[in-house]
């Protein structure tokens, strides 16, 4: 290993969107050399969260313009980094994360080696203090839980969300994928990532996800209600993933879940509220809650309001209307930015504050 060059590439990679701790084992530069060679961790570092053709790029390096266009291809199609095809066909390419991103990127190169290599990073990074910002993903509740009379901006409507937009794709859960690798998931549809304009591209030409229409996307939502998977979009006004997320896959989730009170740190508008003299103590709802925020209480359910995160899985389902959301106050909605570009740069901005 050629350690100066993923040392390098490791404090890039710290300075984007929730950074790359390093590992107290050395960890954090196995992982790196399993995902890029020398040659494209090298070029790597000269990508930034803007997008920029390869000839903005190859300027800022040593080498010939063919050798960074080829290697900035394989890159994108390896999930090292963002490439956008504008309409003349012309390429630019763009930093991403190591989540929301290279990871999430893996999901058709996955196998046991792999994810060790994550887990073995994962589990030595070592700790340090967090910098107060906004998170890259949050909470949005299934359409037919918001109720006519409850005021809600388009980006916190899924149906706007959808609406907004006119190229999408579908690609598989690499939660789902992840844990059937180990030998757990669950049987939650697997094709349920859904991407948005120039991610869902990015996805179809590189053989990530499908293209799909309008109808099959809403489709894949209908499918997600039905499952009690939970709506988790880009932290961004114009959408550029949801991911359809179960509790016991999802990473996370799954943090969330472990929170004694997830509700206090969930990035969700909404919460949800119970009329317990309606309730028919159908039960329905138990199941339907990925947070276990409701529980029975005799012959009816009570809710635990510390623990509700907001998506409204259990309100579509609640046949006496027991059930409805209502909106948190102003001091407890998080910002939303116009694009997942937006919120990458405040993050990374709080980060560079913060050390």
């Amino acid at each position: 290993m050629n350690e100066e060059i993923y040392l390098k590439l490791a404090k890039h990679l710290d300075r984007l969107p929730d950074g790359f701790p390093p590992s107290r084992t050395g960890a954090d530069l196995r992982l790196l050399e399993k995902l890029f060679t020398s040659e494209e961790a090298e070029l790597a570092v000269y990508l930034t969260l803007d997008r920029e053709s390869a000839n903005v790029i190859a300027a800022k390096t040593a080498l010939a313009l063919d050798t960074v266009e080829e290697r900035l291809a394989e890159m994108a199609k390896k999930g090292l980094i963002l490439s956008i095809r504008d309409e003349n066909g012309t390429c630019s390419y763009q930093a991403v994360p190591l989540v929301v991103g290279i990871y999430e990127m893996q999901v058709n190169n996955l196998s046991v080696d792999l994810l060790d290599a994550f887990d073995d990073y994962w589990s030595t990074i070592e700790e340090r203090p967090q910098p107060e910002t906004i998170p890259q993903m949050r909470t949005i509740p299934i359409g037919e839980s918001i109720e006519s009379h409850l005021e809600a901006m388009p980006y916190e409507q899924v149906s706007e969300l959808v609406n907004a937009q006119t190229r999408f794709a579908v690609a598989p859960c690499i939660c789902r994928r992840q844990a059937k690798l180990r030998g757990g998931g669950c049987t939650a549809p697997e094709e349920s990532c859904l991407v948005f304009g120039d991610w869902a591209d990015f996805y179809a030409r590189t053989g990530r996800g499908r293209a799909i229409d309008r109808f099959e996307m809403l489709a894949l939502l209908t499918r997600a209600d039905a499952a009690n998977l939970v709506l988790q979009p880009s932290n961004s006004r114009d959408v550029s993933f949801i991911c359809c997320c179960c509790g016991c896959c999802c990473g996370v989730l799954s943090s969330l879940k472990n929170h004694p009170r997830p509700a206090d740190v969930v990035a969700s508008a909404f919460i949800a509220t119970l009329t317990s003299e309606t309730c028919q103590g159908c039960w329905t709802c138990l199941d339907r809650c990925q947070m276990q925020a409701l529980i029975a209480d005799g012959d009816r359910v009570a809710m635990k309001s510390e623990r509700c995160i907001g998506c409204g899985l259990c309100v579509t389902t609640c046949p006496s209307g027991s059930l409805t959301l209502s909106r948190k106050p102003e001091k407890d909605r998080i910002q939303v930015p116009p694009t997942l570009d937006s919120t990458w740069r405040i993050i990374s901005q709080a980060q560079a504050q913060a050390k």
